[in-house]
């Protein structure tokens, strides 16, 4: 029942972040709802779509585990560090400097580093619909970018090293709240100080 509900929920938040890549479809529907209704719906169903893959993914950890293969003990270490260059991406795509120049969508390129990290050390079936979701709707994302003659996002002032330096330090603050708060509290499992098992 848990892998149902997270695959409900990855439909919801990946679908209507799908739908926002179909620039007609989506003008199409600001129209004839209007912008506000838009985007408060939009944020209802998005919010709705997390809130059951997190909820879904609790529960098949709980009661449905389904074990494909077993990943080798180092690859707890490659996740952990791989995970601070994906935090430092995330950041950087609001901090905008030469990380951003350099990748173009660093938020992309953080989303993708996350999903690779954790399917690399998780080979239970619900981690690899979780993680493979979110890797394939990055991949596809960057792909209709390439597309797209909107710039699909008001436009974030673009500095230079002051920047960098700001993803670099807000990224790592966000990688150690990951480990030390978000990891153990939410999902369960406790990330730094953990040997591997």
């Amino acid at each position: 029942m848990g892998l149902a509900i997270l695959v409900l929920g990855l439909v919801a938040f990946l679908g209507a972040h799908v739908f926002v890549t179909l620039r007609a479809p989506r003008a199409a529907l600001i129209e004839r709802i209007g912008e506000g209704t838009y985007k408060g719906l939009m944020s209802l169903v998005l919010l709705a779509g997390l809130i059951l893959i997190g909820y879904g993914f609790g529960q098949y950890r709980a009661t449905g585990w389904i074990d494909v293969w077993s990943p080798p003990p180092w690859t707890y270490y490659v996740t952990q560090l791989l995970m601070w260059p994906a935090s430092i991406c995330v950041v950087a795509a609001y901090s905008r400097g030469n990380i951003w120049r350099t990748l173009k969508h660093p938020m992309l390129v953080g989303v993708k580093t996350w999903a690779i990290a954790h399917l690399i050390s998780n080979g239970d079936l619900g981690s690899i619909v979780l993680f493979g979701s979110f890797l394939a709707w990055a991949a596809y994302d960057r792909i209709t970018l390439k597309r797209r003659s909107d710039p699909g996002a008001p436009p974030i002032p673009i500095g230079g090293h002051r920047n960098d330096m700001i993803a670099l330090v807000a990224g790592t603050i966000l990688y150690l709240a990951l480990g030390f708060v978000f990891h153990p509290i939410v999902v369960g499992v406790a990330v730094f100080g953990t040997p591997a098992h």
